[in-house]
C-alpha cells in the first residue's frame, strides 16, 4: 500500500480508512466509467478534483495490449507525471492526496486528488474566435512560446501526455491576461507516461495531437515557426534553419498526421455524420 496525504485530507481522514473515505466524497461527477470515476468536490470552500481508479480487469488490459494501446492501470501514472513536471518547472496541478492499494494491476484500488485550478479558461475556448477576432499579436506570440516551452520541458523530463491538445492547457484568468502576465498550467495527465526519456514515437504523437487541436484557430506559418523555435530551440542551442533541416521528416509527418486526424474527426462529428 502507498498513501500520501496533505492538508486538508490529512486532518479530514485522520484515524479513518482513506480508501473508504475517498469513495464517500460527493460533488459534480465529470466521468463515470467501470474502472474510473472523476468528480469535483469541495472541502472548507476550496475545490478539488478526485480521480478514483478501481482496476480494469485482465480482459481490458489484454484488449489494450492487443490493440497496441498502453492501458491506464491506476492513479500512479498521474502521480508520477505530476512529480516529474514539478521538478522540470512545468506549471501543472498540485496533488494533495494519493493512495494505492493492492499489487494486482487488474484489481488495484487507487486515487489521486488535486487542487482545483480556478478561475481558468482552457486554450480551446480562449482561441475559439481567433479567426474572426484575431488576438493582439504580442499575446498570441507569448501563448505560442509558452505552450512550446512547456511541451518541450515536459518531453525533456521524460513525460509524454497522450492527450496533448490545447484544451488541456489552462489559462489563469485571476488577473487580466496580457502578453506580459499570463499563467498556463498543463492538466489531465491520467494517461501520461513517465520514463527516463520519451520514445520518439510518443513524442511525435503528442506533437501531432497538439498541432491537430490548433489547426482551426488561425495560426500563420510564422506562428508555427515560432512554436518550432520554442520547442526545439530551447536555450538558443539550435537555430530555426537547423531545426527545419534536421526535423524535415517529422514536420512532413505532422502535416500528414494532422490531416488524417482532421478527416477522421469530421467523419465522426460533422453534422449528419454517423457516430
Amino acid at each position: 500500500m502507498r498513501l500520501i496525504l496533505a492538508e486538508p485530507f490529512k486532518t479530514l481522514w485522520a484515524g479513518k480508512d482513506p480508501f473508504v473515505e475517498v469513495e464517500r466524497l460527493q460533488g459534480k461527477v465529470y466521468r463515470e466509467l467501470e474502472g474510473r470515476r472523476t468528480l469535483r468536490t469541495e472541502v472548507d470552500g476550496r475545490g478539488y478534483f478526485v480521480k478514483i481508479h478501481r482496476g480494469i480487469g485482465w480482459g481490458e488490459i489484454a484488449k489494450n495490449l492487443l490493440t497496441a494501446k498502453a492501458p491506464v492501470l491506476g492513479a500512479g501514472q498521474e502521480w508520477a507525471a505530476l512529480e516529474r513536471l514539478h521538478e522540470a518547472g512545468v506549471p501543472t496541478m498540485t496533488a494533495v492526496a494519493y493512495g494505492e492499494l493492492g499489487g494486482n494491476p487488474a484489481t488495484q484500488h487507487s486515487f489521486i486528488i488535486t487542487e482545483e485550478l480556478a478561475p481558468t479558461v482552457d486554450l480551446e475556448v480562449f482561441t475559439r474566435h481567433w479567426v474572426e477576432q484575431p488576438p493582439e499579436p504580442r499575446l498570441k506570440h507569448a501563448l505560442i512560446t509558452e505552450v512550446a516551452r512547456m511541451t518541450g520541458a515536459m518531453h525533456r523530463a521524460g513525460v509524454n501526455h497522450r492527450d496533448c491538445y490545447i484544451c488541456h492547457f489552462l489559462l489563469s484568468t485571476e488577473r487580466p491576461v496580457t502578453a506580459d502576465d499570463l499563467c498556463l498550467s498543463l492538466i489531465d495527465l491520467h494517461r501520461a507516461q513517465a520514463r527516463a526519456a520519451v520514445p520518439k514515437r510518443w513524442r511525435d504523437k503528442d506533437l501531432a495531437g497538439l498541432y491537430f487541436s490548433a489547426l482551426n484557430i488561425g495560426l500563420t506559418r510564422r506562428d508555427k515557426l515560432r512554436f518550432l523555435k520554442g520547442y526545439f530551440g530551447a536555450g538558443g542551442q539550435r537555430s530555426l534553419r537547423d531545426i527545419l533541416r534536421d526535423e524535415a521528416a517529422l514536420l512532413a509527418w505532422l502535416e500528414r498526421k494532422a490531416e488524417r486526424l482532421l478527416a477522421r474527426y469530421q467523419r465522426k462529428y460533422a453534422p449528419g455524420a454517423q457516430g
